[in-house]
């Protein structure tokens, strides 16, 4: 695809992104997709959840501004990668919320309406390496192509999926830290990224 072309493409999915009326419980949320996201000819794409409160859906970049965008930041940093390296988006684009006005898991119905967003911006981007952070984006993954993996077998493991290759690692969340992945296990689940990324950049590589 044309730089300038892929650009525009962009500009498009933004602007549908934005107008999105799909999911009646978050039609008063700004969807999180925009050049903030990172870099469209990134080699690699992470994705998670869906924008948090504290987080994106007030910073407008994914995985910044509460602990969770804070510990990605170091995950990365720890193998030498930065944003600029990188595009992120979530399963869910918009704040899934409680009636309390807490962070909530996005439903099926809305992994759903998002996913033809997902599938198309994986699509735009062709990144080599897909890496999702946590079960919820990992599952998402299956309304475009189906697969078995779970994070409990196939955690930082290299995986063919829908012709690219995914990395099912967890979510940087200080909960999943505590309760589910430490932080020197995530550490070396993002030097397994960094040495799949080096492998499948290099010449000949998968």
């Amino acid at each position: 695809m044309k730089r300038r072309n892929k650009n525009n493409e962009f500009v498009s999915l933004i602007a549908e992104a934005a107008a999105c009326v799909r999911c009646p419980a978050m039609c008063d949320r700004a969807a999180v997709l925009s050049e903030l996201n990172g870099n469209i000819d990134a080699r690699v794409m992470f994705i998670g959840e869906a924008p948090g409160r504290k987080g994106a859906d007030r910073t407008r970049v994914p995985f910044s501004g509460d602990q969770s965008g804070k510990n990605f930041d170091r995950f990365l940093a720890s193998v030498g990668l930065a944003r600029r390296d990188i595009f992120i988006t979530s399963a869910a684009l918009c704040n899934p919320r409680t009636a309390t006005g807490a962070n909530r898991r996005p439903t099926s119905k809305e992994l759903r309406n998002c996913s033809d967003f997902l599938q198309r911006t994986i699509e735009l981007v062709d990144p080599r390496v897909i890496v999702t952070l946590g079960g919820v984006a990992l599952e998402a993954l299956k309304s475009i192509e189906s697969h078995q993996f779970t994070l409990r077998d196939d955690a930082a493991k290299s995986r063919d999926w829908n012709g690219r290759t995914l990395i099912p690692i967890y979510h940087p969340s200080p909960q999943v830290l505590i309760t589910s992945r430490d932080e020197r296990a995530q550490l070396r689940d993002y030097k397994v990224v960094a040495r799949i990324l080096k492998t499948v950049s290099a010449p000949g590589g998968a």
